[in-house]
């Protein structure tokens, strides 16, 4: 299924086959959505403490202060963070030592498995949104170059593009209770740009809230105006209004006339949103190996190969994935203004 994006004259695909009824009457369909392992990866992400105490799992942090010192956050919020994230599997708790009783929260495999959906963000977010190529410059250790990641198909190791993916339902389809997914947050987009210069940060504050992650999803699966938007959501008006007001502003949508009386739109990608597509299906991989227990919701197929793939992120010089232990970095800024940790790799340490 093609995705919305703006061409000539280029009509909106279809939606993928769903069993939630569009009709407005249906109060048991109001109360669904569409099952899909995007939405349990967004439930992470679109938290900014959440996504930043992630980011700073990323760059070293590990105790308590580190974390407090470097993001400047309320104790009582990265408590309260660090719980929720130790509770989802992302962090786990160790102790100091056999004579402490504090601990240290360290990336569990699940957390480290989130390294590619930071490495696609961060490329959207220096080719899109930084004019100085970005705050990080990235050191593939198995090639020793300088890497600028890219999403590619499993299968034939080619870039893929919004245009080249068709979904077909997975083992996992269907529908679940709108509540059971994930938690509704309101948006937060300023503080993803808390403490360190971030490209990742910078993505996040355009798309970091989970309504406008979905819309995004919806306008890959084909959806182009306000009712469709709306009838695969099950998003209040004025709150769609405002996702789809603040992504044209944005420059992820385009915003075009179908109809004079009365007045109507459709919102189409721009090539800035169509770049979108990486990330997002790097968030549907994890969410399928992590959350979806085997059956995930959707399949993605190569039209270029014309295989069933999983997205993965590899090094746009050696073709090889990407791994967080084989990844260095270079800052292009001072470390020792955002709680001073100097390591030059992705996860410095053991996990």
């Amino acid at each position: 299924m093609r995705p919305a994006v703006a061409a000539k004259d280029k009509k909106p695909a279809r939606s993928p086959k769903s069993d939630l009824s569009v009709r407005s009457d249906d109060k048991i369909s109001d109360l669904l959505e569409r099952k899909c392992s995007i939405a349990s990866t967004v439930g992470i992400l679109s938290d900014a403490w959440a996504f930043l105490v992630i980011r700073e799992a990323f760059f070293g942090a590990r105790r308590f202060e580190e974390f407090r010192s470097g993001l400047e956050i309320s104790r009582a919020t990265l408590t309260d963070r660090l719980r929720r994230l130790t509770q989802e599997g992302i962090l786990r708790e160790a102790s100091y030592s056999d004579t402490s009783s504090r601990v240290e929260y360290k990336l569990t495999k699940s957390g480290i498995d989130l390294y590619p959906t930071f490495m696609a963000l961060m490329q959207f977010g220096d080719r899109w949104l930084d004019p100085t190529d970005g705050p990080l410059q990235l050191i593939h250790e198995d090639c020793n170059c300088v890497s600028k990641p890219l999403v590619a198909c499993s299968c034939c190791q080619k870039k893929i593009t919004a245009r080249e993916v068709t979904y077909l339902d997975g083992p996992g389809a269907g529908v679940v209770g709108a509540e059971t997914n994930a938690r509704r947050t309101r948006r937060t987009a300023d503080d993803f740009m808390r403490g360190r210069p971030s490209s990742v940060s910078r993505a996040l504050e355009v798309i970091g809230d989970r309504w406008s992650f979905l819309v995004i999803r919806e306008a890959f699966y084909g959806a182009a105006r306000f009712d469709q938007f709306q009838a695969e959501l099950k998003i209040a008006s004025n709150i769609l209004t405002d996702r789809l007001s603040r992504l044209v502003d944005r420059g992820v949508f385009k915003k075009r006339k179908y109809q004079s009386a009365p007045e109507r739109f459709e919102y189409l990608l721009t090539p800035m949103g169509a770049d979108l597509h990486g990330p997002i299906m790097m968030m549907m991989a994890w969410g399928d190996h992590w959350r979806a227990g085997g059956e995930p919701p959707m399949l993605l197929k190569h039209t270029v190969c014309g295989k069933i793939f999983t997205p993965t992120v590899v090094c746009n010089r050696c073709g090889k994935p990407i791994h967080a232990y084989a990844m260095k970095y270079r800052m292009r800024y001072d470390p020792n203004k955002f709680g001073g940790r100097k390591s030059s790799r992705a996860v410095p340490g053991r996990v």
